[in-house]
């Protein structure tokens, strides 16, 4: 790490590079933090966490009494030990409560002012964050199991609902209208700019797929994604033009977009690569999947390699993307956890439980560097090498 300093000090290396050095350390170092509480508000699970993309400051939680919870995560005391404290909270007294389990909450992707929640109760809604009064809200005839807002587009507002029922439907924020339906499976999440993605048909009764729409397209999706790469000779009749032989009930793109990860109750995690839809073959092991909900897993951001931190029973499995590497295991609830979200900003990870806990994992502190360390200890291979000094003696003998 003193070598990269150095390196940025005088010119010579990318600061980028540094940067995803100290993030890469950060997030390897993650550990349980004793000193940090967040407060508890829920009386029952937390199924869903979201932390606002403008300042990385405010967190929505969600969980299965119908609560809706925004927390400060800020340590406006500067003290060591201190508690993240609710703000403001959507309870079971306030007249605009969710009925029902809260499955996923939202903030809207360019102002904090805006966040969405989705429930069992049949309703989207779309919430002030001000007055935390619902100012809208989208009714539905079946069971709501899911919800999302594209992170980049600028051109719309719609939000992607996923019902019990076989269609995806969409709903413009601009006119307060359903905008159309797209024809499909059950269970949908929104995943890009004009991307939509099938999760799992529910009860069990699921066939795996996982479907790629262009939301200007209703007429049919653009690919499924098949596990096999197209070689049937080597899948089974079940198996074949699916992407996991069990509900698929996790999914997440990595921050540039190019590749999705895919989770499954076939115990499976898979890499794909967005653009061509192949299946990477990444193995990644077991992993253990045995939630009848959706799995809300999240990817690192500005870390080289990436990692993926995925909710595995009572613990957080912690893999890098593209190599499939276990390379730790975060223990600290007592039940399974449902959802987890990272911070980019400070690499920290948030994760909520059945256990009614959102438990904060931050970066080891790192240890002190002697006032006596000079020059001569610094790592030179971490120099750009079309920087190193190739000057011989030799070049001047006759």
């Amino acid at each position: 790490m003193l070598g990269l300093i150095w390196a940025r000090q005088a010119g010579l290396d990318d600061p980028l590079r540094l940067r995803r050095a100290e993030a890469t350390r950060r997030v390897l170092s993650l550990e349980l933090n004793k000193d940090r509480d967040v407060e508890r508000i829920h009386g029952s699970g937390i199924n869903t966490l979201d932390i606002e993309p403008v300042e990385g400051r405010y967190m929505l939680s969600g969980g299965s009494d119908g609560v809706i919870v925004l927390y400060d995560l800020e340590n406006l005391t500067r003290e060591t030990s201190y508690t993240c404290k609710a703000l403001c909270s959507v309870g079971r007294s306030h007249p605009d409560v969710h009925k029902f389990s809260v499955e996923t909450v939202q903030w809207y992707p360019h102002d904090t002012g805006m966040f969405t929640s989705s429930s069992f109760d049949k309703t989207l809604k779309i919430w002030d964050t001000n007055t935390l009064k619902s100012a809208d809200a989208f009714h539905f005839k079946e069971t709501v199991y899911s919800h999302h807002m594209s992170p980049v587009a600028t051109n719309h507002s719609l939000v992607a609902v996923g019902t019990k029922s076989p269609k995806v439907q969409l709903c413009d924020l601009k006119s307060g209208s359903f905008s159309h339906i797209l024809q499909g499976k059950k269970y949908w999440q929104w995943l890009g700019p004009h991307v939509m993605n099938m999760f799992w048909q529910q009860e069990g009764s699921a066939d795996g797929r996982v479907k790629l729409w262009d939301v200007r397209r209703a007429s049919g999706c653009l690919s499924t994604l098949d596990q096999h790469n197209g070689e049937k000779s080597k899948a089974s009749s079940e198996a074949a033009n699916s992407a996991h032989t069990g509900r698929v009930n996790g999914l997440c793109y990595t921050n540039d977009g190019l590749h999705l990860l895919t989770t499954g109750t076939d115990d499976r995690m898979r890499l794909w690569n967005s653009f061509t839809g192949e299946n990477t073959l990444v193995n990644y092991g077991k992993v253990c999947n045995e939630s009848r909900k959706g799995l809300k897993f999240t990817i690192s951001c500005g870390c080289d390699p990436e990692f993926a931190f995925v909710p595995y029973g009572s613990t957080i499995a912690v893999y890098t993307v593209f190599t499939g590497e276990l390379i730790t295991m975060l223990r600290g609830h007592y039940t399974a956890v449902n959802c987890c979200v990272f911070q980019p900003n400070f690499q920290e990870l948030y994760s909520g439980s059945r256990d009614c806990n959102i438990l904060a994992w931050i970066p080891a502190l790192r240890e002190p560097v002697p006032d006596d360390v000079s020059e001569k200890f610094l790592p030179q291979q971490h120099l750009n090498p079309a920087y190193e000094d190739a000057w011989s003696s030799s070049d001047d003998e006759g």
